[in-house]
């Protein structure tokens, strides 16, 4: 990136002057002829207007640049009834970025006053605090600290109120309810055993200090400037190439490339906490090319999944890096699961964010994972349980026609001999559902089960004890709570009729069609739940033992009865459509999806996700034009643990897709009439690799027959995608009904819901009493989907 100058202090007062134009005003100005007023307009580069963090904000000037040079002398800024001088004012590749300082929190007014003209232009900046929230509403406490541990930094005080305790000494000296620290720079570099070290304090160069070539052809000196703070409460990183010898409030520009980088991370967690740094904040593959990165925890999956929070946290982080850097040529992001799913989700709610994607081992969102998580142990309970008797479910494959994912016998379940030995049925293998997703419906539902790390440093002890540990209550800032005060739900299966396809498809009989769906059952509520039981929390004894979550379940009351269902809450899914938690399929960026494939290891970051995302897009969008999706094979399996199969990840496609992302974002700059999909480069195809990255086959039909009834392509051949149980229920592929339209059963039979079965008047009697409100109609969308 070319900073070519840094322009002269009256030359910078009259541009961010003229910046502020925004509504045209007639001001006091003698002069009333407004043709003579110069047309020029503010933009604001870090934020939007009305988003602006801390007391600074950067600004543009957009309009005539002889104009501006005209009117240089006549022009002042005023800020808040007070004429004001930019902090900085730069050249940046052909456009001015203006540093305002001295805002104030909330709103601030902007004039532009004119000699002659009086008042040109005025504006409004509303500021928040760096600690938020902007938009997120009230912030979640008990809150855990965790930059004493990560960075050895001791929060500042902020409050005599109760919340983390800050020590001077063997005494409390305050309280900290936001874990603010001020941000501090550290020098690193990279070695020549691939590793980061502390740069010397001397500015001795070691001898094992690596080179790396820049984007430009550069060689230079593997060193990074890393600045670490806190935003929104969470902790933020901002690395740069530097070179030995800059000062820590330098911005070490010389040889950035222009590229910001954002790494997201995946992980499943309700909360809590501030979080804990990784080595995504210290990408070497970009870093090494000149690639800015920046990372939070609070955009660390593994640290809450309230993408409304996260949201606003990559909003604030970016904004914070384009203040003290600069405005990048263009921001991409790369992360695998939450990270991925993060991209999605901010694309559409966040326009601007993010100029493109790699989402790595993708899910379109998290919130529609929990519909067919909540349903596997239903399933596997069933099976294993309540229909012990039935041989079928002993053949590990056969679970597959229920739950819908992958099910084989090459992973053995290491609770097989205990499920026997207490009288169960279970299979020799596993399907997707147990390695992958156990666990996941308690951590999602169950205010009993959840945890935070570092709890003993919480003040006063056992406030934690207070906490429900539910995505829902997480969440509840977006879903709202009921007349008791609890949480709103989003888990509902009234009317899903588990095992449909199997049924229509002759896997599965009429009987055990109608006994399934009528003792499956559902969950309850978590203001009812108790705590989870072995293998989740000792003891492990018989009596204890539950990997089902059984206990929180609705189950007949004698095995013959219909179980209970689980009612969702409409205004609780409402919300998570209104308010982004759900990828509706509005996708502003071009991405490249892609996965490393891990069906044959039942890997929880199953294939068909990326095609629930193109479905989405093409609903909402009428095509995909902006999406791509990638497969590497990780196949043969590593046997060598031959009780856990591995995936082997002998290639990472991330590298190569960034280099067809800075392509097609070239493409985008140069001819910015076309849309994205039309400025698609070459490589940006589908297609699908073998495990060394080698090329298998690339084109619009690879992937011809999953969402489409088009003969397989040739990675559709070479990649088996599977299902989950909403769709053997009958339910699409993009996943996303919460809580579907019913339809009278008398209709289901009538319109070939069952295909060639046709129900006796018994079976159809069955039917009524196990579906009285009748069963899933997905030919009309979710129930709780705010109309278009």
């Amino acid at each position: 990136m070319d900073i070519r100058t840094r322009l002269a202090p009256a030359f910078a007062i009259s541009l961010m002057t003229l910046a502020l134009g925004g509504c045209l005003s007639d001001g006091g100005g003698s002069d009333s002829d407004s043709s003579n007023r110069p047309d020029l307009r503010l933009g604001v580069l870090s934020s939007a207007p009305d988003q602006v963090t801390g007391s600074d904000v950067l600004l543009t000037v957009e309009g005539d640049i002889e104009l501006i040079n005209a009117e240089l002398d006549n022009l002042e800024i005023w800020l808040n009834n007070t004429e004001i001088e930019p902090a900085r004012m730069l050249q940046r590749n052909g456009r001015l970025e203006v540093l305002l300082d001295g805002l104030e929190p909330g709103d601030n007014q902007l004039e532009l006053h004119h000699s002659q003209h009086g008042e040109l232009y005025s504006m409004t900046l509303t500021s928040y605090p760096e600690t938020g929230p902007v938009f997120s509403g009230p912030q979640q406490y008990p809150f855990v600290c965790t930059v004493d541990t990560e960075l050895g930094i001791q929060p500042l005080v902020d409050s005599q109120e109760e919340g983390y305790p800050v020590y001077e000494g063997e005494s409390v000296v305050g309280y900290s309810r936001d874990c603010t620290i001020e941000p501090r720079v550290d020098f690193l570099y990279r070695t020549t055993g691939n590793n980061y070290a502390p740069l010397p304090a001397d500015g001795s160069r070691p001898a094992d200090m690596a080179t790396t070539t820049l984007t430009d052809g550069r060689v230079v000196d593997f060193v990074v400037r890393r600045e670490v703070g806190t935003l929104n409460r969470f902790i933020y990183s901002f690395a740069t190439l530097a070179t030995r010898g800059d000062a820590t409030d330098a911005n070490s520009t010389a040889n950035w490339n222009g590229r910001l980088l954002y790494h997201f991370e995946g992980g499943v967690a309700i909360g809590h906490t501030q979080g804990k740094l990784s080595g995504a904040a210290l990408t070497p593959e970009v870093l090494g090319k000149g690639y800015a990165v920046i990372y939070s925890t609070g955009t660390r999956a593994n640290t809450h999944y309230n993408l409304q929070v996260g949201g606003e946290t990559a909003l604030m982080v970016k904004e914070h890096f384009v203040k003290r850097f600069g405005v990048p040529d263009y921001t991409v992001a790369i992360g695998g699961s939450g990270g991925a799913i993060q991209q999605y989700v901010y694309s559409q709610n966040h326009p601007g964010l993010i100029d493109a994607g790699v989402p790595q081992y993708s899910y379109p969102d998290m919130v529609t994972q929990t519909i067919h998580v909540g349903d596997c142990e239903l399933l596997e309970h069933y099976m294993d349980a309540t229909d012990r008797s039935n041989t079928r479910w002993q053949t590990t494959a056969n679970r597959s026609l229920l739950v819908g994912m992958n099910a084989t016998d090459a992973y053995a379940d290491p609770l097989y001999d205990t499920k026997i030995a207490l009288g169960y049925s279970s299979a020799p293998g596993m399907s997707e559902c147990i390695p992958a997703w156990r666990g996941l419906t308690p951590l999602t539902m169950n205010p009993h089960y959840g945890q935070v790390t570092n709890q003993e440093k919480m003040y006063p002890p056992g406030i934690m004890n207070t906490v429900q540990w539910t995505h829902f209550d997480d969440l509840r800032n977006v879903y709202g709570v009921d007349d008791d005060g609890q949480p709103r739900t989003l888990f509902d299966n009234v009317g899903v009729q588990y095992g449909l396809r199997s049924l229509r498809r002759g896997d599965i009989t009429t009987s055990e069609f109608l006994k399934l769906n009528r003792l499956i059952g559902g969950w309850k509520q978590p203001s009812e739940m108790v705590q989870e039981g072995a293998p989740f929390l000792p003891p492990n004894t018989p009596e204890n033992f539950d990997p089902w979550s059984r206990r929180n379940m609705n189950l007949s009351p004698d095995g013959i009865a219909p179980a209970p269902r689980t009612e969702g809450d409409l205004l609780a899914i409402n919300a998570a459509y209104e308010q982004g938690i759900v990828f509706d399929g509005q996708l502003n960026i071009p991405v490249i999806d892609w996965r490393h494939y891990l069906e044959e290891v039942l890997d929880m970051h199953n294939s068909h996700q990326s095609f629930s995302a193109r479905q989405r897009v093409l609903n909402k969008m009428g095509n995909a034009d902006n999406q791509v999706i990638w497969f590497t094979d990780t196949r043969p399996t590593d046997t060598s643990d031959p009780a856990r199969p591995r995936a082997r990840k002998d290639f990472d496609q991330t590298w190569q897709a960034l280099e067809v992302l800075d392509e097609w974002l070239a493409n985008i700059r140069e001819n910015p009439e076309l849309s994205i999909g039309e400025n698609r480069p070459d490589g940006a195809v589908d297609s699908c690799f073998n495990t060394d990255g080698s090329l298998i086959a690339e084109g619009d039909n690879v992937w011809n027959g999953i969402i489409d009834d088009q003969p397989a392509g040739a990675c559709t051949d070479a990649f088996p995608t599977y299902t989950t149980s909403r769709m053997v229920a009958g339910g699409p592929i993009e996943g996303s009904v919460f809580k579907c339209a019913l339809k009278p059963v008398s209709t289901a039979v009538s319109d070939g819901t069952y295909g060639s079965w046709v129900p006796s008047s018994e079976e159809l009697a069955e039917l009524n009493a196990i579906f009285p409100e009748g069963v899933c109609d997905y030919s009309k969308p979710d129930q709780g989907r705010p109309a278009d």
